[in-house]
Protein backbone atom coordinates (compact mmCIF):
# COMPACT_ATOMS: atom_id res chain seq x y z
CA UNK A 1 0.00 0.00 0.00
CA UNK A 2 2.80 2.42 0.90
CA UNK A 3 6.42 2.46 -0.27
CA UNK A 4 8.70 1.02 2.07
CA UNK A 5 10.35 4.21 3.23
CA UNK A 6 6.91 5.83 4.25
CA UNK A 7 6.50 2.77 6.28
CA UNK A 8 9.43 3.13 7.87
CA UNK A 9 9.05 6.69 8.58
CA UNK A 10 5.79 6.32 9.67
CA UNK A 11 6.88 3.58 12.24
CA UNK A 12 8.89 6.21 13.47
CA UNK A 13 6.66 9.30 13.60
CA UNK A 14 4.38 7.28 15.06
CA UNK A 15 6.49 5.96 18.19
CA UNK A 16 8.00 9.94 18.74
CA UNK A 17 4.27 11.41 18.89
CA UNK A 18 3.77 8.28 21.35
CA UNK A 19 6.62 8.97 23.22
CA UNK A 20 6.98 12.73 23.03
CA UNK A 21 5.03 13.56 26.93
CA UNK A 22 7.89 11.69 27.88
CA UNK A 23 10.55 12.92 25.92
CA UNK A 24 9.78 16.71 27.19
CA UNK A 25 9.52 15.36 31.14
CA UNK A 26 12.85 13.70 30.94
CA UNK A 27 15.25 15.55 28.97
CA UNK A 28 16.66 17.56 31.79
CA UNK A 29 17.49 14.58 33.62
CA UNK A 30 19.84 13.33 30.98
CA UNK A 31 23.46 14.22 31.66
CA UNK A 32 24.99 16.16 28.86
CA UNK A 33 27.67 13.60 27.74
CA UNK A 34 25.12 11.11 27.69
CA UNK A 35 23.15 12.57 25.01
CA UNK A 36 25.52 11.57 21.79
CA UNK A 37 25.00 8.13 22.82
CA UNK A 38 21.38 8.34 23.36
CA UNK A 39 21.42 9.98 19.35
CA UNK A 40 23.27 6.90 18.67
CA UNK A 41 21.07 4.41 20.04
CA UNK A 42 17.88 6.40 17.87
CA UNK A 43 19.78 6.16 14.81
CA UNK A 44 21.44 2.67 14.87
CA UNK A 45 18.74 0.94 16.48
CA UNK A 46 16.02 2.23 15.87
CA UNK A 47 16.14 4.79 12.76
CA UNK A 48 18.18 3.04 10.19
CA UNK A 49 16.96 -0.45 10.88
CA UNK A 50 13.16 0.72 10.58
CA UNK A 51 13.83 2.02 7.02
CA UNK A 52 16.43 -0.78 6.16
CA UNK A 53 14.04 -3.90 7.50
CA UNK A 54 11.15 -2.07 5.10
CA UNK A 55 12.97 -1.88 2.07
CA UNK A 56 14.27 -5.34 2.30
CA UNK A 57 11.01 -6.58 2.68
CA UNK A 58 9.78 -5.41 -0.82
CA UNK A 59 12.00 -8.39 -2.18
CA UNK A 60 12.91 -10.85 0.29
CA UNK A 61 10.44 -13.20 2.18
CA UNK A 62 9.55 -12.92 5.69
CA UNK A 63 11.06 -16.18 6.20
CA UNK A 64 14.67 -15.29 4.97
CA UNK A 65 14.19 -11.82 6.99
CA UNK A 66 13.73 -13.87 10.37
CA UNK A 67 17.04 -16.08 9.82
CA UNK A 68 18.86 -12.68 9.23
CA UNK A 69 17.64 -11.25 12.12
CA UNK A 70 19.04 -13.89 14.19
CA UNK A 71 22.43 -12.68 13.68
CA UNK A 72 21.90 -9.86 16.34
CA UNK A 73 23.32 -12.06 19.18
CA UNK A 74 26.15 -13.23 16.69
CA UNK A 75 26.98 -9.72 16.10
CA UNK A 76 26.39 -7.91 19.42
CA UNK A 77 29.34 -10.63 20.85
CA UNK A 78 31.81 -9.74 18.08
CA UNK A 79 31.55 -6.02 18.32
CA UNK A 80 31.38 -6.38 22.21
CA UNK A 81 34.47 -7.97 22.19
CA UNK A 82 36.24 -6.08 19.51
CA UNK A 83 35.44 -2.93 20.48
CA UNK A 84 33.85 -2.94 24.27
CA UNK A 85 36.68 -5.10 26.13
CA UNK A 86 33.74 -7.81 26.77
CA UNK A 87 34.55 -10.60 28.48
CA UNK A 88 32.75 -14.13 26.99
CA UNK A 89 33.54 -17.36 28.19
CA UNK A 90 33.17 -20.46 25.81
CA UNK A 91 30.29 -21.57 27.00
CA UNK A 92 28.59 -18.26 25.92
CA UNK A 93 30.42 -18.45 22.42
CA UNK A 94 28.78 -21.88 21.87
CA UNK A 95 25.22 -20.92 23.11
CA UNK A 96 25.53 -17.89 20.50
CA UNK A 97 25.98 -20.83 17.33
CA UNK A 98 23.82 -22.86 19.22
CA UNK A 99 20.74 -20.32 19.07
CA UNK A 100 21.71 -18.86 15.84
CA UNK A 101 21.38 -23.09 14.48
CA UNK A 102 18.01 -23.78 16.08
CA UNK A 103 16.60 -20.49 15.15
CA UNK A 104 17.66 -20.91 11.49
CA UNK A 105 16.45 -24.59 11.92
CA UNK A 106 12.70 -23.66 12.91
CA UNK A 107 12.39 -21.12 10.58
CA UNK A 108 13.51 -23.07 7.94
CA UNK A 109 10.89 -25.72 8.46
CA UNK A 110 8.21 -24.08 9.33
CA UNK A 111 8.28 -21.76 6.89
CA UNK A 112 6.22 -24.30 4.40
CA UNK A 113 8.04 -22.32 1.15
CA UNK A 114 10.95 -21.81 -0.56
CA UNK A 115 13.42 -19.23 0.71
CA UNK A 116 14.03 -16.67 -2.27
CA UNK A 117 17.69 -14.87 -1.93
CA UNK A 118 18.77 -11.62 -3.57
CA UNK A 119 22.16 -10.93 -1.77
CA UNK A 120 21.93 -6.75 -2.24
CA UNK A 121 18.28 -7.03 -0.24
CA UNK A 122 19.59 -9.38 2.15
CA UNK A 123 22.64 -7.31 2.96
CA UNK A 124 20.36 -4.94 4.33
CA UNK A 125 18.83 -6.72 6.59
CA UNK A 126 22.38 -7.90 7.80
CA UNK A 127 23.26 -4.27 8.01
CA UNK A 128 20.37 -3.90 10.63
CA UNK A 129 21.26 -6.38 12.92
CA UNK A 130 25.44 -4.91 12.36
CA UNK A 131 23.26 -1.67 13.54
CA UNK A 132 21.30 -3.63 16.67
CA UNK A 133 24.91 -4.93 17.64
CA UNK A 134 26.13 -1.69 18.37
CA UNK A 135 23.26 -0.22 20.02
CA UNK A 136 22.95 -3.04 22.66
CA UNK A 137 26.45 -2.42 23.69
CA UNK A 138 26.10 1.72 23.49
CA UNK A 139 23.26 1.48 25.72
CA UNK A 140 25.13 -1.34 28.16
CA UNK A 141 28.63 0.66 28.57
CA UNK A 142 27.24 4.02 27.84
CA UNK A 143 23.89 4.22 28.96
CA UNK A 144 22.97 1.34 31.75
CA UNK A 145 22.00 4.20 34.85
CA UNK A 146 20.01 6.08 32.59
CA UNK A 147 16.23 5.01 33.03
CA UNK A 148 15.28 2.92 29.76
CA UNK A 149 11.88 5.23 29.13
CA UNK A 150 14.13 8.27 29.38
CA UNK A 151 16.90 6.66 26.56
CA UNK A 152 13.68 5.34 24.04
CA UNK A 153 11.96 8.74 24.41
CA UNK A 154 14.90 11.12 23.62
CA UNK A 155 15.98 8.68 21.27
CA UNK A 156 12.81 8.92 19.45
CA UNK A 157 12.68 12.74 20.11
CA UNK A 158 16.20 13.53 18.55
CA UNK A 159 15.09 11.15 15.35
CA UNK A 160 11.70 11.53 14.95
CA UNK A 161 11.67 15.96 14.25
CA UNK A 162 13.75 15.22 10.99
CA UNK A 163 12.08 12.19 9.85
CA UNK A 164 8.81 13.91 9.84
CA UNK A 165 10.39 16.40 7.86
CA UNK A 166 11.33 13.90 5.48
CA UNK A 167 7.69 12.00 5.41
CA UNK A 168 6.06 14.93 4.79
CA UNK A 169 8.31 17.33 2.66
CA UNK A 170 10.33 14.78 0.67
CA UNK A 171 7.58 11.45 0.43
CA UNK A 172 4.14 11.90 -1.43
CA UNK A 173 2.14 10.24 1.71
CA UNK A 174 -0.05 12.95 2.25
CA UNK A 175 -0.97 12.87 -1.66
CA UNK A 176 -1.24 8.91 -0.88
CA UNK A 177 -3.83 9.69 2.05
CA UNK A 178 -6.07 11.61 -0.16
CA UNK A 179 -5.79 10.03 -3.21
CA UNK A 180 -5.43 5.71 -2.56
CA UNK A 181 -8.00 3.70 -1.63
CA UNK A 182 -7.64 2.44 2.16
CA UNK A 183 -4.89 4.61 2.67
CA UNK A 184 -5.88 4.90 6.53
CA UNK A 185 -5.94 1.41 7.16
CA UNK A 186 -2.79 1.32 6.03
CA UNK A 187 -1.66 4.42 8.69
CA UNK A 188 -3.66 1.98 11.20
CA UNK A 189 -1.60 -0.73 11.21
CA UNK A 190 2.13 0.93 10.88
CA UNK A 191 0.60 2.97 13.78
CA UNK A 192 0.34 -0.33 15.65
CA UNK A 193 3.34 -1.68 14.86
CA UNK A 194 4.92 1.90 15.68
CA UNK A 195 3.32 2.20 19.03
CA UNK A 196 4.35 -1.81 20.03
CA UNK A 197 7.10 -3.26 18.34
CA UNK A 198 8.85 -0.31 18.66
CA UNK A 199 8.13 2.55 21.41
CA UNK A 200 7.42 0.00 23.93
CA UNK A 201 9.27 -2.82 22.84
CA UNK A 202 12.42 -1.21 22.30
CA UNK A 203 11.89 0.61 26.26
CA UNK A 204 11.54 -3.11 27.29
CA UNK A 205 14.49 -4.47 25.39
CA UNK A 206 16.34 -1.20 27.01
CA UNK A 207 15.63 -2.52 30.34
CA UNK A 208 16.63 -5.80 29.55
CA UNK A 209 20.40 -4.86 28.37
CA UNK A 210 20.50 -3.27 31.56
CA UNK A 211 19.41 -5.91 33.81
CA UNK A 212 21.22 -8.76 32.21
CA UNK A 213 23.77 -7.96 29.36
CA UNK A 214 23.84 -6.93 25.62
CA UNK A 215 24.34 -10.64 24.02
CA UNK A 216 21.66 -12.31 26.14
CA UNK A 217 18.99 -9.66 25.82
CA UNK A 218 20.10 -9.59 21.65
CA UNK A 219 19.29 -13.37 21.88
CA UNK A 220 15.65 -12.60 22.18
CA UNK A 221 15.64 -12.82 18.74
CA UNK A 222 15.65 -16.38 18.85
CA UNK A 223 12.52 -16.72 20.18
CA UNK A 224 10.95 -14.57 17.80
CA UNK A 225 10.11 -17.97 15.49
CA UNK A 226 9.15 -19.64 18.46
CA UNK A 227 6.14 -17.21 19.05
CA UNK A 228 5.71 -16.93 15.70
CA UNK A 229 5.05 -20.51 15.38
CA UNK A 230 2.95 -20.92 18.78
CA UNK A 231 0.94 -17.68 16.86
CA UNK A 232 0.45 -20.02 13.90
CA UNK A 233 -0.96 -23.02 16.00
CA UNK A 234 -3.84 -20.92 16.52
CA UNK A 235 -5.04 -20.68 12.65
CA UNK A 236 -4.61 -24.34 12.59
CA UNK A 237 -0.98 -24.75 11.35
CA UNK A 238 0.90 -27.90 11.73
CA UNK A 239 4.42 -28.44 12.33
CA UNK A 240 6.67 -30.80 11.58
CA UNK A 241 8.31 -32.79 15.24
CA UNK A 242 11.08 -31.85 14.74
CA UNK A 243 10.92 -28.21 15.55
CA UNK A 244 10.74 -29.23 19.11
CA UNK A 245 14.50 -30.31 18.30
CA UNK A 246 15.60 -26.87 17.31
CA UNK A 247 13.21 -24.93 19.93
CA UNK A 248 15.15 -27.06 22.37
CA UNK A 249 18.30 -25.51 20.86
CA UNK A 250 17.46 -22.09 21.03
CA UNK A 251 16.24 -22.42 24.60
CA UNK A 252 19.68 -24.45 25.37
CA UNK A 253 21.59 -21.62 23.88
CA UNK A 254 20.17 -18.61 25.42
CA UNK A 255 21.02 -20.49 28.84
CA UNK A 256 24.57 -20.53 27.98
CA UNK A 257 24.72 -17.25 26.49
CA UNK A 258 23.64 -15.83 30.36
CA UNK A 259 25.84 -18.62 32.11
CA UNK A 260 28.57 -16.84 33.22
CA UNK A 261 26.19 -13.61 34.44
CA UNK A 262 24.33 -16.51 36.57
CA UNK A 263 27.22 -17.25 38.28
CA UNK A 264 28.13 -13.98 39.04
CA UNK A 265 25.46 -13.22 40.59
CA UNK A 266 24.82 -16.14 42.53
CA UNK A 267 28.72 -15.10 43.89
CA UNK A 268 27.43 -11.79 45.06
CA UNK A 269 24.07 -13.50 46.89
CA UNK A 270 27.26 -15.74 48.80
Amino acid sequence: MFPSEIVGALRIVVSFIVLLPLALTRHKKVPVDKWKYIAAIGILGTGLPAFLFARAQTVIDSSLAGILNSLTPLFTLIIGVSFFNQHSRWQNVLGVFIGLAGAVGLITVTSGTSISFQFSYAFLIVLATIFYALQSNILKYYLNEIAPVTIASIGFFIIGIPVIIYLFAFTNFTWLLTHQENAWDGVFYVAILGMFSSAFAIILYNKLVQLTNAVFASSVTYFVPVIAMVWGTFDGEKFPAVSVLFISMIILGVFLVNRNGQRKKLKKKE
